[in-house]
């Protein structure tokens, strides 16, 4: 099983785009991808405010042998500082995923249950006992 962690950066104020820029010329990094909340399929449950719709929904860099993502908080939803960066752990298969988030819970605080997504069969955000804040990722739906 190839675990994969990731750094996370989480911008408040819509600093993710400028954040981007910066580490691309200071660390040399070239944006693989990069996704604005307007351009993620709308979410009748959750109507997109326009302030948020140019924000950073998803983005990553390659930096040397290393990726870096990002991305903005909503419009007022802001994290608080030393909570803007989590690990983000890249799980080949659900069952694992599965596996890791129920581990991880335990003592800990879930922030978005694991779910699958438009982008991953399972998705979630949980912090564990020690406070630190992890997203996990499926990228397979095989068990």
């Amino acid at each position: 099983m190839a675990l994969k962690l990731t750094a996370y950066l989480m911008m408040n104020d819509g600093k993710a785009k400028d954040a981007i820029a910066y580490y691309e010329k200071v660390l040399e990094g070239k944006v693989l991808f990069q996704q604005s909340f307007g351009e993620m399929p709308a979410n009748p449950e959750f109507p997109l405010p326009e302030a948020a719709k140019d924000l950073v929904a998803h983005a990553m860099m390659q930096i040397g042998e290393s990726t870096l993502m990002f991305s903005d908080t909503f419009p007022g939803q802001n994290v608080p500082e030393g909570g803007n960066v989590t690990i983000c752990i890249n799980i080949p298969t659900k069952e694992k995923a599965e596996q890791i988030f129920a581990a991880l819970q335990d003592g800990g605080q879930v922030i978005m249950p694991l779910t699958e997504t438009h982008f991953s069969p399972g998705y979630g955000i949980v912090t564990d006992k020690f406070g630190i804040p992890f997203q996990i990722f499926t990228e397979s739906q095989q068990g």
